[in-house]
């Protein structure tokens, strides 16, 4: 089985049928909107695939494939399976186990202007890998937060047949882009909707919900001088600590464009 589940469709660009600012926020690093957008999510996929669920098969969910740094959809995922686990318990089932795909990303560009060619392209120079044994011949649940081209489900497909894993597959998104005629770049318009200046990243930052994930913080080193330093006198050095062991952690620091940035920031 491979099939795929999303909540709300985008058939119109100039009527969306979600919030864009809690979309961005979310996009952003605001984990209020990833738990709210999870229990929506969770409650439309189990209006169609509850019996799968209740059937026997053990159940791997898996959010999109990351290094170090969370993606958004990570967060998305964590809640998410909140809610399916309080599910299963409540009907007397064993709780879903969770896994990853790791992703060695190589490239700094943001492919949310980018067509399907482009980003199968951009993202085919990444390494991917899946623990196999793991995952074998469950029910496992690929959650992501938008589906706009279908590269991220392609090539999380061709992993899953690279490694020749077995199993039932289904993919759920918070929303899709079903109408072909809207360009990809609309993904990048519900990205940064919120998001319009260094002042709107350090809002986010200080915010109480607020958690680093890879794309503020690919977003946060991309700065230039006088941004970030702006940046960096407004965020208490707890967080400036954060986003120094995050980036080198996810190899940041090999990565000529964001060197200036990490080599600035002071930590304990």
């Amino acid at each position: 089985m491979n099939k795929s589940f999303s909540l709300h469709k985008i058939v119109d660009a100039e009527n969306c049928p979600f919030e864009e600012a809690e979309y961005s926020r979310f996009k952003f690093g605001d984990k209020f909107f990833a738990e709210k957008f999870a229990e929506e999510l969770f409650d439309g996929f189990m209006n169609q695939h509850k019996d799968l669920i209740l059937s026997d098969k053990d159940i791997v969910i898996l959010p999109s494939p990351y290094l170090s740094i969370p993606t958004a959809s990570n967060f998305l995922c964590y809640y998410f399976k909140k809610e399916l686990n309080s599910f299963l318990f409540k009907n007397g089932k064993k709780a879903c186990i969770e896994s990853k795909i790791y992703r060695n990303q190589t490239y700094v560009t943001d492919y949310g202007n980018l067509d399907f060619e482009q980003r199968v392209k951009l993202i085919s120079n990444d390494t991917y890998y899946i623990d196999r044994n793991f995952i074998e011949d469950k029910l496992c649940i690929f959650v992501d937060d938008i589906k706009i081209t279908g590269s991220h489900e392609h090539t999380v497909n061709k992993i899953l047949d690279q490694y020749h894993v077995k199993g039932d597959f289904l993919f759920v998104y918070y929303a899709e882009l079903t109408n072909k005629k809207i360009h990809p770049k609309i993904e990048n318009h519900y990205n940064y909707f919120a998001i319009k200046n260094v002042e709107d990243i350090v809002a986010i930052i200080n915010s109480e919900d607020f958690q680093y994930n890879t794309r503020i913080v690919k977003f946060i080193l991309s700065l230039d001088a006088k941004q970030f330093a702006y940046l960096m006198s407004n965020i208490s050095r707890k967080k400036s600590n954060e986003l120094f062991h995050l980036a080198i952690s996810n190899n940041y620091h090999q990565i000529l464009e964001y060197q200036n940035n990490i080599n600035v920031i002071k930590i304990d």
